[in-house]
């Protein structure tokens, strides 16, 4: 009975204890409650259309779905606004010379860049203005078109945002 009573109370301190509120997204304590994306307008020299909503989208849907904050079209505490400065494909590997004298690529790779400038109402030292950047290789012998390119954009976009949530939110 006595050492149920010292587990008990040992049980009870290390719960209340510790180094704060901490949650699995690595946010740890959040002043703010809101947050705002704004529109992020594509000013990339090759426009891939509806890849500016996509983004945004894409990146409301992940702070909604890794923190608390409540989504606000004006007024956020925490502000996240910015535009897609580049979208292009490159070659990545070429081919051998065929007999026709063409020289091909054996790899594609499709990079997109965007700009963003968070503002921290709640804690301005936060604030940044950053440019994100993220690619999908793909062969040379096919193309992008269709759900294999709405799927490359999606993975990029899946990558960036969660490096803007790292750097915005988490601190990682």
């Amino acid at each position: 009975m006595k050492n149920l009573k010292y587990l008990l109370i040992l049980l009870v301190a290390t719960t209340f204890s510790g180094c704060g509120i901490y949650n699995f997204t690595g946010t740890g304590t959040i002043d703010a409650k809101t947050f705002q994306v704004n529109f992020f307008q594509n000013n990339a020299d090759l426009i891939e259309p509806g890849i500016d909503r996509d983004f945004t989208l894409t990146l409301q849907d992940l702070i909604q779905n890794q923190t608390n904050l409540n989504l606000v079209s004006t007024g956020g505490e925490l502000v996240y606004e910015g535009e897609i400065i580049d979208y292009r494909t490159t070659p990545m590997t070429a081919t051998a010379v065929t007999s026709g004298g063409d020289v091909g690529a054996a790899q594609n790779r499709l990079t997109i860049r965007v700009n963003v400038r968070f503002t921290n109402k709640k804690k301005e030292t936060d604030d940044f203005e950053k440019t994100f950047e993220f690619y999908k290789d793909y062969p040379g012998t096919t193309q992008l078109v269709g759900s294999s390119l709405n799927a490359a954009i999606k993975e990029i976009f899946e990558r960036i945002t969660q490096d803007i949530f790292n750097e915005s939110l988490a601190k990682w």
